[in-house]
C-alpha cells in the first residue's frame, strides 16, 4: 500500500468503525451471492438436504410412536410384545435421529467454511486488483472487518441459519399436515391461537435485541474509557485528573447497568409471556382432549401424540421468526462483501495493450500533465507539468509540502492517470500498457521501509520472488544489509516480526534497498529515504543507495537537501508547478525557493552560497 502523497492524498476519515457491525438488509436478495457459492458443490449440498430431511421426519415420527404406544401399550391388555416393540421402534428412531443430525452438521459445517473459504479468496484477488486510490478513499481497517466480521457471520449463516432454518420449516409444515389427520378441528382452534402467541413474542423479542445492542454498546464504551485512561495515566496523574476521570468512569457504568436494567426487564417480561401463553395453552389442549376421551370421540394415545406434536410444530415457527433476523443480517453481510467483489479496478490493462521496447532504456516523460485526486477534485496537484528524465540520470524533486512531489511517483507508476497530458516510458504513452508491465521495470525504496510479518528471505525477495539464495546475499551485500542479517539467530529464516518489528530503522531502510536491488529494474524510485534515520543509519544507507543509482534512471523525492547537491538535476516544484529546475549550485545563487528552502534548513553559509562543504 502506498503512502499517501505529499499535500494531495484524500483526507482519511475523521472516524471510522474499526469492527462495524453491517446493518440488516431489507431483503435476502443479497444471499444470491452466498447460494450461487454454495451450488458449486453439489454433492456435499445434497448429504446435507437429505440428513435434514431424515432429522425432521424423524422428530415427526416421534409423536407418532408416542400415539401408538400409549394406545397399544399401556392398556390393560397390553402384552410385552407390544410394549417391547413400541420402546424398540423409538429407540430405533433415536439411533436414526442421531446418525442423521451429525450427517447434516458435519456437511452444513463443511458448506460454511468452504463457502467462507472461498469468498474470502475471491474479495482478496480483486482486492489485490484495486488501485492504491481505492485503499485512500476506503478505509483498510472497515474492508478488513468486512473481510473478518461479514464473513463470519455469512459462515453462521450457511453453517447454521439455513440448516436450521429449513428443517424448521419442513418440520412445521410437517407437523401441521400430521395434526390434520390426527384431529382436524383441533388443529384448526391451534392456527387461531398461533398468532396470539407468536405476535408478542416477536415484538418483544425485537425490543430485546435493542436494549441487548444497547448494552453491549454501553459495555464497549467502558472499555474504551478504561483503555484510554490506562494508556494515558501519566498524563492523568500529572495534571491531578484522577477524580474527574473517575467521574467519567462512574457515569459510563452507571449508564451500562441502566442499558442492562432494561435489557433484562423486558427479557423477564417475555419469559412470564412465554410460559404463561405455552404452558396455558398445552393444558387448555389437554382439558379439551381429555373430554373427547371421556366422550370416547378420541384415544388417550391421540391426545398425547397431537400435544407433543403440537410443541413441535410451536417450537419450529418460533425458531422461524428468530432465524429470519439472522437471515437478515447475513443478507446485510453479503451484500457489503458483494459491494467489494463488484468493485473494479480505475486503473486496468487496455483491452489490446501496447508493448514496452524489449531492451529497456529506462527514459521517463511527463508532457504537459495536470492531475486532480479524485476525491480532491477542487486542488489541482500537477497543473501542466512537464519533465524529461534521461536514460541514466538522477533528478531530484523538492519543495514544500502539498508541492505535488508524491503525486510524481503515484503517476508514474500508473496507480492514476493524469486528466491531461501524457506520461510515457521509453517513448510509449502510460495509459496504452498493462500497469503491471510498467511497475516491473520499476524499484521503489520508500520513505519507510515496509517489511511484512515473514522471514528475512521472504522480505527480501519481495522485490523478485525468483532470486537465489546467493542472489539475496549479493543484493544485502551492495545494500550493506549483510552483516547484521548473518548476525540474526537464524539468518535469512528469521522471523522479522509484525512490520518488521525486532529491526531498528535503518535496518529496515537497508532491507527496502536490496529488495530494490533485487528488482534489477532500469528505474528507480526513491522518496527520501533517509529522513527518519541517525547519523550512521543514515551513512550506511546513502552509500547503498549510491550504489544502487549506478547505471539507473533515478527520480529522488528529497525533504532534506543535503540528499540532493549530487543530483545532476534538480527540479524545485510548488503548488503543483515547476518553478526551478538546474544543479545545486545554480538553485543555490538564483535566490529563489530552493535558495530559501535550503536557507530554512541550514545555518551553515557554505551550503547556501553553493559550496560542497
Amino acid at each position: 500500500m502506498s503512502s499517501a502523497p505529499s499535500g494531495a492524498a484524500p483526507e482519511a476519515p475523521t472516524e471510522t468503525p474499526a469492527l462495524s457491525e453491517p446493518k440488516p438488509a431489507r431483503s435476502l436478495g443479497p444471499l444470491g451471492m452466498v447460494a450461487r457459492e454454495t451450488g458449486k458443490y453439489p454433492r456435499q449440498l445434497l448429504f446435507a438436504l437429505a440428513a435434514l430431511l431424515t432429522t425432521s421426519a424423524c422428530t415427526l415420527a416421534i409423536p407418532e410412536r408416542i400415539r401408538i404406544m400409549i394406545d397399544k401399550g399401556f392398556g390393560a391388555g397390553s402384552s410385552i410384545t407390544s410394549i417391547n416393540s413400541s420402546f424398540q421402534y423409538l429407540l430405533m428412531i433415536a439411533g436414526i435421529l442421531g446418525i442423521a443430525t451429525a450427517v447434516r452438521f458435519y456437511f452444513v459445517s463443511w458448506l460454511g467454511e468452504r463457502v467462507i473459504a472461498d469468498i474470502r479468496e475471491k474479495v482478496q484477488a480483486n482486492l489485490l486488483r484495486l488501485p492504491p486510490s481505492f485503499f485512500e478513499a476506503n478505509s483498510p481497517s472497515e474492508i478488513s472487518s468486512r473481510m473478518t466480521a461479514d464473513t463470519a457471520i455469512i459462515e453462521q449463516v450457511v453453517g447454521t441459519s439455513v440448516s436450521f432454518a429449513l428443517r424448521n420449516a419442513i418440520t412445521g409444515i410437517g407437523g401441521i399436515v400430521y395434526l390434520f389427520f390426527l384431529a382436524p378441528a383441533m388443529l384448526l382452534r391451534i392456527l387461531i391461537g398461533i398468532p396470539l402467541i407468536i405476535v408478542p413474542i416477536v415484538w418483544l423479542g425485537r425490543m430485546v435485541s435493542k436494549a441487548s445492542r444497547s448494552s453491549q454498546d454501553k459495555i464497549a464504551d467502558v472499555g474504551s474509557r478504561t483503555s484510554e485512561v490506562l494508556g494515558a495515566m501519566r498524563v492523568v496523574q500529572a495534571f491531578n485528573q484522577e477524580a474527574r476521570e473517575q467521574s467519567r468512569f462512574t457515569a459510563i457504568v452507571e449508564q451500562a447497568f441502566a442499558a442492562a436494567k432494561r435489557r433484562f426487564g423486558i427479557r423477564a417480561i417475555m419469559t412470564s409471556i412465554v410460559i404463561v401463553e405455552v404452558m396455558g395453552g398445552i393444558v387448555l389442549l389437554l382439558w379439551e382432549g381429555a373430554i373427547q376421551v371421556a366422550e370416547g370421540k378420541m384415544s388417550t394415545g391421540t391426545i398425547a401424540g397431537f400435544v407433543f406434536a403440537s410443541l413441535i410444530v410451536a417450537g419450529a415457527f418460533g425458531a422461524l421468526t428468530e432465524i429470519y433476523g439472522d437471515l437478515l443480517r447475513g443478507a446485510g453481510a453479503a451484500g457489503r462483501l458483494t459491494e467489494l467483489l463488484n468493485e473494479q479496478p480505475a486503473i486496468a490493462a487496455p483491452a489490446r495493450p501496447l508493448t514496452l521496447p524489449a531492451h529497456a532504456r529506462g527514459m521517463l516523460a511527463f508532457e504537459n500533465v495536470s492531475f486532480r485526486y479524485p476525491t480532491r477534485l477542487e486542488h489541482a496537484a500537477l497543473a501542466d507539468f512537464s519533465l524529461t528524465i534521461e536514460p541514466g540520470e538522477t533528478v531530484a524533486v523538492v519543495g514544500p509540502s502539498g508541492a505535488g512531489k508524491s503525486t510524481l511517483f503515484q503517476l508514474a507508476q500508473r496507480f492514476y492517470d493524469p486528466q491531461a497530458g501524457t506520461i510515457k516510458l521509453d517513448g510509449v504513452p502510460l495509459v496504452s500498457v498493462d500497469p503491471a508491465e510498467i511497475r516491473r521495470r520499476m524499484a521503489l525504496v520508500p520513505q519507510e521501509g515496509v517489511l511484512f510479518a515473514a522471514n528475512a528471505r521472504d522480505n527480501l525477495r519481495y522485490g523478485n520472488w525468483e532470486a537465489s539464495d546467493e542472489q539475496i546475499w549479493e543484493a544485502a551485500r551492495a545494500a550493506n544489509a549483510e552483516a547484521f542479517l548473518r548476525e540474526l539467530p537464524e539468518g535469512l529464516d528469521t522471523f522479522l516480526g509484525e512490520g518488521g518489528a525486532r529491526l531498528s530503522g535503518g535496518q529496515r531502510q537497508r532491507i527496502a534497498i536490496a529488495r530494490a536491488v533485487l528488482r534489477e529494474a532500469p528505474i528507480l524510485l526513491l522518496d527520501e529515504a533517509t529522513s527518519a534515520l541517525d547519523a550512521e543509519s543514515e551513512r550506511l544507507v546513502q552509500d547503498a543507495l549510491e550504489q544502487l543509482m549506478k547505471n539507473r534512471t533515478t527520480m529522488v523525492i528529497a525533504h532534506r537537501l543535503a540528499t540532493v547537491r549530487a543530483a545532476d538535476r534538480i527540479v524545485v516544484m510548488d503548488k503543483g508547478r515547476m518553478v526551478e529546475t538546474g544543479t545545486h549550485k545554480q538553485l543555490t545563487k538564483a535566490g529563489g525557493l530552493y535558495a530559501r528552502l535550503a536557507s530554512l534548513q541550514f545555518d551553515d553559509k557554505a551550503f547556501a552560497a553553493g559550496g560542497d562543504s
